[in-house]
């Protein structure tokens, strides 16, 4: 354990899970355990990477298929929420934009190419572009005390979140992935445009995955 943890970055920062490096290092299984430290994928510490995959080794388990109940395909992981969020980030483009909207609010939208009607709060605005967490989907319907603004139709641009079942993609790479949250459990598609350690961002989001 000595090796592998002078080839951690000392950081204790509880990224992985674990309250101290030395901790993690006791509980390294195999090279797969090492995407749960952020600062190994950063160039400063790329060639304690490479040492510390030969080192613990690879995991000779087959770990289980994720696949999309709706349509029966294979994805490449399971997105889930930031550290203390409570759903994957998304960002959309409503096609109506003459509702005003502010941080805050919530909103009620259905995704182009989706069925299902979504509940999400506003954390963030650019222009024309809305950063929302999803609050829920259709049993929000018919609760008096809930307000809400209705978008309709908008497109989703990206989703920010973490990695928690699955491969661990590079920038540039299309993926097939399932958010957590989704009701349909249904595949989506996009190109990977940020990885650190198990936070990703995903942008060019498609639901029709061939």
């Amino acid at each position: 354990m000595t090796d592998v943890l002078s080839l951690l970055p000392g950081y204790n920062c509880g990224s992985c899970g674990f309250r101290q490096c030395r901790d993690f290092a006791a509980q390294l299984k195999s090279s797969e355990d090492l995407q749960r430290c952020p600062f190994l994928e950063r160039d400063t510490f790329r060639e304690n990477l490479e040492k510390l995959t030969a080192l613990v080794g690879t995991d000779t388990t087959q770990e289980e298929k994720i696949i999309g109940i709706i349509d029966g395909l294979e994805a490449d992981f399971m997105l889930a929420p930031l550290r203390d969020e409570c759903s994957c980030r998304e960002f959309i483009h409503p096609f109506d934009g003459s509702v005003e909207i502010q941080v805050g609010d919530f909103i009620r939208y259905r995704p182009l190419a989706c069925p299902v009607t979504h509940f999400a709060k506003v954390i963030d605005i650019d222009p024309g572009i809305y950063t929302i967490h999803l609050v829920g989907p259709l049993h929000r319907l018919g609760r008096e005390d809930f307000k809400f603004k209705d978008l309709g139709l908008c497109m989703i641009l990206a989703f920010e979140g973490r990695i928690s079942r699955g491969q661990l993609p590079k920038v540039g790479q299309t993926v097939k992935f399932i958010p957590e949250y989704c009701m349909m459990q249904k595949v989506h598609s996009g190109m990977v445009v940020g990885v650190e350690g198990k936070n990703i961002r995903i942008e060019g989001i498609d639901l029709k995955v061939w």
